[in-house]
């Protein structure tokens, strides 16, 4: 088809409603090629229907890395090119011809948009800079869960793949159950590495384990190697909030300014300390922390941007604390902004009369 040979490889278990889409949005690649690591509901079937190479072996204990290891040798010693994707993903067409635009022959590994998530209106959630597109040899998957992949030498050329854009439409009914135990593992495998430590404390939070979430987000802070601002202001902004949860308020609140001064450029803890100080009804406060997450307007591409702070909830803030501390006509714009992005939320069309038949009242 082209200069390089591209091979898609998966993992996959019961997933027999994604199969067809799946295999469509893969078909610009030479090969494709699954692990089926269990199924009883006919993926393996559907998918050698579509013309994938599927192997099927159960992995136990399971882990990721293992299986996604297993999966990349089902790869063609003569691919050039390996993509690694999930079978609730879908490429949009035009993806190879962009993936062999960027590719030079001394590239190891690209980057490309990836949507991880979309809101209940269709429009885009998290949208972050995905990196699991390599070359065939040097790579290797590790860790139980949140696998990442590695590279024989700690130095090689990563292009950027404009133009490509891979969506996950994941399925909202499927347990994330498992997690929790592998993350565990992967942190007892690994107690300094930052990135799992993170998300063990996430997944502590996730399931409203608060003391096991602030005790594991606070060694993640400790860590040599937990560097990255972004990473270490959600560190602070779940401990808030796990705080909180557990009614102590006052330290909710100094974690959130921590959070603000560890990364004063995302949006995020601003907007969460402001939603602290709306349910304190601390209103020029609120209305601070609102207005400067509005000053803040470029939307950065990593997993740690959460919709909310990108959607209408930044502008609601605002508005119901200038029009709470008598400053009705700049609450009105702002309250406006908020329904152009949330036009069916019925409290804001509501918020909306009540203050322009109170700005007509004088």
């Amino acid at each position: 088809m082209g200069k390089w040979k591209i091979c898609v490889y998966a993992i996959c278990k019961n997933e027999a409603k994604f199969a067809k889409r799946w295999m469509e949005s893969m078909r610009e690649a030479d090969w494709v090629v699954a692990l089926d690591t269990g199924s009883s509901d006919g993926t393996a079937e559907i998918l050698r229907e579509q013309g994938a190479q599927v192997e099927e072996e159960i992995i136990s204990p399971w882990r990721f890395d293992v299986a996604r290891n297993r999966s990349l040798e089902l790869v063609p010693e003569e691919a050039d090119i390996c993509v690694c994707t999930d079978l609730d993903e879908v490429f949009h067409p035009g993806w190879r011809k962009a993936l062999e635009a960027a590719w030079k022959d001394t590239t190891k590994r690209a980057r490309y948009r990836y949507t991880w998530n979309f809101n209940p209106d269709g429009t885009e959630g998290v949208v972050f800079w995905s990196d699991k597109i390599h070359a065939r040899h040097g790579f290797r998957w590790v860790h139980p869960v949140h696998e990442v992949l590695t590279y024989e030498r700690p130095d090689y050329e990563t292009v950027l793949a404009e133009g490509i854009q891979l969506d996950h439409r994941a399925d909202p009914s499927k347990s994330r159950a498992q997690y929790l135990p592998l993350l565990e593992l992967s942190v007892e495998e690994e107690p300094l590495d930052d990135r799992n430590t993170h998300y063990l404390g996430r997944e502590y939070m996730f399931h409203r384990r608060w003391q096991e979430c602030i005790d594991t987000l606070t060694r993640h802070l400790s860590l040599p190697t937990a560097t990255w601002p972004d990473e270490r202001c959600a560190s602070m902004r779940f401990i808030a909030r796990s705080h909180e949860a557990l009614g102590n308020t006052h330290e909710a609140e100094r974690w959130l300014l921590r959070a603000v001064a560890e990364a004063p450029h995302l949006r995020e803890p601003w907007v969460e300390a402001a939603a602290l100080y709306y349910r304190q009804r601390d209103w020029n406060a609120t209305a601070f922390f609102a207005l400067r997450a509005l000053n803040i307007a470029e939307r950065p591409k990593t997993y740690i941007c959460e919709a909310s702070a990108w959607g209408s909830l930044p502008y609601d803030l605002a508005s119901l604390a200038l029009y709470e501390t008598g400053r009705v006509r700049e609450a009105i714009p702002l309250l406006e902004k908020a329904i152009e992005i949330a036009p069916d939320d019925a409290r804001l069309q509501e918020n909306l009369r009540l203050m322009r038949a109170e700005l007509r009242r004088g």
